[in-house]
């Protein structure tokens, strides 16, 4: 029998909808999927793998595609555990196209049996965002309020805050239910700004979904067990443990999580200050680390949610626990990372005043950790003024005689004062179009320093990402979806042009995960096993792999990177370069002759290194 993928197309615009057939196949996900609606219609797609439901761990992403309005080409965002209750509509995905007239709530039950019910519910927008709770969560708390009592099923709610209404960076963020009762573990897709999409374009700032459709999921635990014990010699749970086990707590680092193992580990790669920490000998870091991080906010951690075991899951059955709690707060590496040492914060408490302001606005916190360090070294350097972000007073932006927990505070209330005047328009700061075009602007009018000191990727005219925080080449790669773990992020040198074919390589493995919504989480096992599942249970492994190449082939067609506008981004390449040999003792002839270019001409080299990277990605992803 035939089996197809089922897509609810909406028309915001009038409210029409119809369902739509595409055969497995064809198609095998909301990625490729996603990719071929978003260029039929310019659509927001919101849908799940096809192993949601199934007993197979990590398969309950909720993927989010579209064109995004901060990068400018096609992009893939995706949210923990919110495919589970997504599921019982008895549908794949969700396509949205056109506008509504004004902002709404698109509700959608559906009970057994019975064809899905789709309301669009006009609210008043901004009077719930004031109140309540604010913003993002205000939203929440008054979508699930009005309307769950019309699911026979506890329903989930995906929402949007003012970052999608002011800014080119809105995520869309939901919450996990325990018990019938919102939590405090928030889940988000928020990279590529699908939340400004969301709102922006199609006028929507909630979605309700939820229902009792019953369909045939794969449960058979014995049947998957035999897979995995042919493959790994273990049972699909206890390979499963032990490839989360970073996620959930590592005995060699005695903490968990990624903020808990990143934090742990980065020792002399860490960054700080804006990424100035580049420019800084390896003891100076090393000092930083041990201080600050080490001794105070990893400690705070630790003590604080790892040794009370104040864990929790995204919402669906999941080996690796990796909600790292403490009270409301969830701790996760790349926030407290970008809104944490990236902007002179190294306490908790500080930490999580910015990081939940910037939550409760809506933001990808990601970027808005690398614009808020950004703007905060251009006021501490005299760049900027305090009347031109809104704010008043300066950061404390050097290690020397830094007061852990008094500057990490001063350093937060001014973020969070940026933040404000981002949502409010204050002062310069009009990020309506992104921070790149802010950047450029600036610089013509003010300084051209403030936008060699912006660290981000560009893409098109206008594209612009903040990259994943680690110290590597691979992070700034010119790949056609930056900000993700597209690309190779490990701390090795990589000869540029081979380091372009591993980034596509990456790109494959990754869209594996994607296009089944499964959480990368679980990758230790879950790229090379799912292929070999889908033809298990779907009889199409061959097709399946080379629809994922094809995939991968045509996002690449739309590749356009651009070449680093800021000279930060040469820096950080050629700081990476001189710590690889002075530290790491890597004695490779190629590393050193790229070391010689850049210190001849680091424009030059930079440009040469960039391309040499694009060329080995492009020559891997060809279609032919």
């Amino acid at each position: 029998m035939e089996t197809h993928l089922k897509v609810l197309l909406l028309d915001a615009s009038s409210g029409y909808y119809k369902m739509e057939r595409f055969r497995l196949g064809d198609f095998f996900g909301p990625v490729d999927l996603g990719l071929h609606l978003s260029g039929r219609y310019g659509s927001l797609n919101i849908g799940t793998g096809l192993l949601a439901g199934s007993i197979i761990p990590g398969s309950n992403r909720l993927v989010f595609t579209g064109y995004s309005p901060c990068w400018g080409g096609f992009y893939i965002s995706s949210m923990g555990g919110a495919g589970l209750v997504f599921d019982n509509l008895g549908i794949n995905m969700l396509s949205i196209m056109g506008k509504s007239p004004s902002p709404s709530v698109l509700c959608l039950n559906r009970s057994h049996g019975e064809e899905i019910e789709v309301r669009m519910v006009p609210v008043d927008m901004n009077g719930i965002w004031s109140g309540g709770r604010g913003g993002f969560y205000s939203m929440i708390d008054h979508v699930y309020g009005t309307f769950s009592g019309d699911y026979a099923d506890s329903p989930r709610v995906l929402a949007v805050g003012q970052a999608s209404l002011s800014t080119d960076f809105g995520a869309i963020g939901s919450v996990h239910l325990t018990e019938g009762r919102l939590s405090n573990v928030d889940t988000w897709a928020g990279r590529g700004g699908l939340g400004t999409k969301m709102l922006r374009e199609h006028g929507i700032c909630a979605v309700i979904y939820g229902g009792t459709f019953i369909d045939e999921d794969f449960r058979d635990r014995t049947v998957a067990d035999s897979w995995f014990q042919d493959r790994y010699d273990k049972k699909l749970a206890a390979k499963d443990l032990e490839a989360t086990t970073k996620y959930r707590y590592d005995e060699k680092f005695s903490t968990g999580g990624t903020f808990g193992v990143n934090f742990a580990s980065l020792a002399g790669r860490m960054m700080a200050f804006n990424y100035k920490s580049i420019y800084m000998d390896e003891s100076e870091r090393i000092d930083i680390h041990e201080k600050f991080i080490v001794g105070h906010y990893l400690k705070q951690f630790n003590e604080e949610t790892i040794a009370p075991r104040r864990q929790k899951t995204c919402g669906e059955p999941c080996a690796a626990v990796c909600k790292k709690m403490a009270g409301e707060f969830k701790k996760d590496y790349e926030p407290y990372q970008t809104m944490g040492p990236l902007c002179g914060i190294f306490d908790q408490r500080a930490a999580e005043m910015i990081n939940h302001r910037a939550d409760t606005y809506g933001f990808d916190a990601i970027s808005a950790g690398g614009v808020v360090s950004w703007l905060m070294e251009c006021l501490h350097e005299g760049l900027l003024s305090e009347a031109d972000l809104g704010v008043e007073g300066k950061p404390v932006f050097s290690h020397k005689e830094f007061s852990v927990e008094t500057d990490s505070m001063t350093n937060a209330k001014i973020g969070t004062g940026i933040l404000d005047s981002i949502i409010n328009g204050r002062g310069v700061l009009n990020l309506d179009e992104g921070a790149r075009k802010l950047a450029r602007r600036l610089a013509r009018e003010k300084d051209r320093r403030i936008l060699d000191s912006f660290v981000f990727n560009s893409n098109a005219r206008r594209g612009w990402m903040v990259p994943n925080q680690y110290w590597t080449p691979g992070v700034l790669s010119p790949m056609p979806i930056a900000g993700k773990y597209y690309m190779n992020y490990g701390a090795e040198f990589i000869p540029p042009r081979e380091l372009g074919r591993k980034n596509a390589e990456r790109l494959r493995k990754e869209l594996v995960m994607d296009n089944l919504g499964l959480c990368r989480f679980h990758r230790g096992w879950a790229e090379e096993m799912l292929p070999e599942i889908v033809s298990k249970l779907f009889g199409m492994k061959d097709g399946f792999s080379a629809c994922t190449d094809m995939t991968a082939s045509r996002i690449n067609s739309r590749n356009s990177s651009v070449f680093w506008e800021s000279e930060r981004n040469f820096d950080y390449v050629h700081s990476f370069l001189k710590r690889r040999r002075t530290v790491d003792n890597d004695g490779s002839p190629e590393l050193a002759s790229w070391i010689d270019a850049f210190e001849k001409d680091k424009k030059e080299a930079a440009l040469n290194f960039w391309y040499e990277v694009h060329k080995g990605t492009h020559e891997s992803l060809r279609e032919f």
